[in-house]
């Protein structure tokens, strides 16, 4: 309230001497208000008209306060005001630095607390007053509100607001941390939040890219925890505060919750869910796989699910088709596991994300059911489930007829059809059905002289090639029906992908 300098609109320290002189003068004489004995006062009279429901400290000697007041005589006449010079006062309380009626009178007080002082002459300015401002033997009376106080030995305070139960990691030095935090003064009054910004507060921890107790505040914390963070001037921004909106001296309050939290050099964490018994064969680089997944963020923001669309997504893997860490977090999967799989930024969408729905630099947690998989080199895989106990004489082979019942289902179980549904077996001649020649030329050139044989019926040939080409038989070939083999075939590899 009183720091030392030139005389000004704000009242003045007195020199030691001179305040020890007012003061035994002050005393010796008896003079000030009146008590309500009749007799002068002997203290400072404190009136507390508003105090706050929450003080978690109080002011105590050797405290840095920050105050707002106004300064008048017993007849109203203001003598002095910090909000005429819109400055609070920011000074240490019960050192001397202040007169004695204002260092009493500060004592206890908590934040957003208001009192009433009314400060006797021996406690003021004693019979001298002050030059122009204070006449001799004045009863001062202060308004004062408190807005902050901190002490040199103060720390960082962390209170828990919310810790979720399930706790995969927690932010050390050196990770890199997205959060969203509402900023306030000490008093409550609001200077930034991230929430009004539309993106989470970006950064890494304990590398200097933050005020230091910010650091300090953000250690050990979960994703989708909250805490409250309070963070002393010389852990913030110190004498020279920040802007217009963080005053010199000032603590800080951040309420944060934290979004999610990684390192650059975390590798994809894999969690198995659910392992079916009998796992013969895993997922390897080149399969071909089907899966089912819920794709969230670190704090559980659900961004993208196959179950919504009813289907599978059906991709190769180690192939590059898919994000880095979805590659390698499917590999040595079985067929109807589930796993949990989390990426992190670098080896998922990094800093730019993508769409409107993964945010730059988020981690991703996909919950995985891997339904089936194959590899393009796989032959048919034949294993008896049962044999009759008799001498089995005669096996079938190509160009036998055979009658049997099947059941068709997928490799997660799922049945698709079934010969029981019909009432009689399957009936089949094996090898009826041959797939064409690999070389259609070489297969007829019989004598392998190097031409095919005219048929006995020319136009029925020529027949058959033009209704093979007419795919919808509406008797003329378009562009788009008239392609070679080799083009098929890759056509039907890009519908797979």
């Amino acid at each position: 309230m009183f720091p030392a300098g030139p005389p000004s609109h704000s009242l003045l320290r007195l020199p030691l001497l001179q305040l020890l002189l007012l003061v035994v003068q002050a005393v010796g004489r008896g003079l000030g208000r009146a008590s309500p004995a009749g007799g002068p006062l002997e203290d400072v009279v404190i009136e507390r008209y508003h105090i706050p429901r929450a003080c978690p400290r109080e002011v105590q000697m050797g405290d840095f306060v920050r105050y707002h007041y106004n300064g008048t005589f017993e007849d109203g006449k203001k003598f002095d005001s910090s909000y005429d010079r819109n400055t609070l006062v920011a000074i240490v309380v019960g050192v001397g630095r202040l007169i004695t009626g204002m260092d009493r009178g500060l004592m206890g007080m908590c934040v957003n607390e208001r009192r009433r002082l009314i400060v006797p002459p021996h406690l003021g300015y004693g019979s001298i007053g002050l030059a122009g401002l204070i006449p001799p033997d004045a009863t001062l009376y202060f308004d004062v509100v408190l807005l902050d106080v901190w002490n040199k030995e103060d720390t960082v305070q962390v209170s828990t607001l919310l810790r979720p139960p399930h706790c995969p990691r927690m932010v050390q030095d050196g990770d890199f941390v997205r959060y969203h935090y509402n900023g306030t003064l000490l008093d409550g009054t609001s200077f930034d939040t991230s929430y009004s910004k539309g993106g989470t507060y970006d950064t890494y921890v304990g590398s200097g890219w933050l005020i230091k107790g910010m650091d300090q505040g953000l250690l050990g914390m979960c994703p989708g925890e909250r805490r409250k963070i309070i963070i002393p001037p010389f852990l913030a921004y110190g004498e020279k505060g920040y802007g217009t909106v963080i005053p010199p001296q000032a603590s800080l309050v951040f309420h944060v919750l934290l979004i999610d939290v990684h390192n650059p050099k975390d590798a994809v964490q894999l969690e198995t869910l659910e392992l079916p018994p009998g796992c013969v064969r895993r997922a390897g680089a080149g399969d071909f796989m089907r899966y089912h997944y819920n794709g969230s963020l670190m704090d559980g923001t659900l961004f993208d699910s196959s179950y919504s669309r009813n289907h599978t997504y059906n991709t190769y893997i180690g192939q590059g088709y898919i994000i880095p860490g979805m590659d390698q977090g499917l590999q040595g999967a079985c067929m109807g596991e589930r796993r949990r799989i989390t990426i992190p930024p670098h080896l998922a969408y990094g800093e730019n994300g993508t769409g409107d729905k993964i945010p730059g630099s988020a981690v991703l947690i996909f919950n995985v059911h891997v339904i089936d998989f194959h590899n393009p080199a796989d032959v048919v895989e034949i294993r008896t489930l049962s044999r009759p106990s008799e001498t089995c004489n005669e096996t079938t082979k190509l160009g036998d007829f055979v009658r049997y019942h099947y059941n068709c289902s997928l490799l997660d179980g799922t049945q698709l059809f079934t010969s029981h549904d019909y009432g009689a077996p399957q009936e089949a001649t094996l090898g009826a059905n041959k797939d064409p020649p690999a070389n259609l030329f070489e297969d007829m050139d019989l004598n392998k002289d190097g031409e095919v044989p005219p048929e006995e019926d020319p136009e029925k040939t020529i027949g058959d090639m033009f209704q093979n080409q007419d795919r919808n038989q509406d008797g003329k070939i378009t562009v788009d029906e008239l392609k070679l083999k080799s083009d098929e075939d890759e056509e039907r590899v890009h519908e797979e992908l």
